[in-house]
């Protein structure tokens, strides 16, 4: 995880308004906006490094309820468009979007269905993998 953060921190783009990073007290409201707990990598995932911008894809954030990356709104839009509640976006791409499960992998919503691929284990690998390498 320390060597994730580390190469996010490293690609970090210089942006005119950069992002704010949460504390526990932005986590909960948006815990309790969505009336579900977000699992402890998800959490140190927000806390760590939702303020990083690098590439093309734009993680949710929970710090600006005015952001169009705003946790609570990202995935109103995801369930109004199918993913199952059970699913918690974590970013959104063209259309499809980034989800965590119940155990906290993250799988891959497009086209009304899961893609059918294996799930990365966590939001880091899903970083590692997806994020840093797209």
């Amino acid at each position: 995880m320390d060597e994730v953060i580390d190469e996010l921190r490293a690609c970090n783009e210089q942006v005119p308004v950069p992002l704010e990073l949460p504390d526990m007290d932005d986590i909960i409201d948006a815990e309790e906006q969505l009336l579900v707990s977000l699992d402890g990598a998800f959490r140190e995932f927000l806390l760590a490094v939702s303020d990083v911008i690098y590439g093309s894809l734009e993680p949710v954030t929970v710090a600006d309820p005015h952001s169009h990356t705003y946790l609570p709104e990202v995935a109103a839009m995801a369930w109004s468009l199918g993913v199952p509640r059970n699913l918690i976006p974590i970013c959104e791409d063209r259309g499809s979007y980034y989800c965590a499960d119940e155990q906290g992998q993250i799988v891959h919503w497009k086209d009304g269905s899961l893609v059918e691929e294996e799930p990365w284990e966590d939001i880091w690998q899903w970083t590692q993998d997806v994020w840093l390498h797209s």
